[in-house]
């Protein structure tokens, strides 16, 4: 054989590197059964808090179930600030009311509509401070 002249395969060498390269490519390219899996952007209620309350009426009933007949555990005043745990929508004789578990002073059911909602403790915090000014 000279040095710089073409190789010439026989036909089964071509065969057999033919069939390696198909193995090769159809080892890359099928499906293992494994799935990457990318997870989504944390959202928010699959925090253990979802936010922060600030009691924006002079004063709220806590009570044991999202719903007005439920048992008072206490009261919260203007300015007090709840950890959010969970929010439920009641229908309460075909209208929704939104309700929160918090916790706090208390861990109980308010009405939504009792507070202002932030996302951070310090942004409550805040708040709290203006509302009791």
């Amino acid at each position: 054989m000279r040095i710089g002249s073409p190789v010439y395969l026989s036909q089964a060498s071509r065969t057999v590197t033919a069939v390696i390269m198909a193995v090769l490519v159809y080892s890359c390219t099928r499906d293992s059964g494994e799935v990457t899996i990318i997870p989504p952007p944390t959202h928010p209620l699959s925090r253990s808090v979802i936010g922060y309350g600030v009691i924006s009426v002079s004063y709220t009933l806590v009570i044991n179930d999202p719903d007005r007949s439920g048992i008072s555990l206490g009261y919260l005043r203007r300015g007090s600030i709840v950890r959010i745990l969970e929010r439920r929508s009641i229908n309460k004789n075909g209208s929704p009311e939104s309700w929160v578990l918090v916790e706090g002073n208390y861990r109980g059911w308010l009405r939504e509509g009792v507070m202002d909602i932030y996302d951070l403790e310090a942004q409550a915090g805040t708040a709290a401070e203006i509302m009791t000014q």
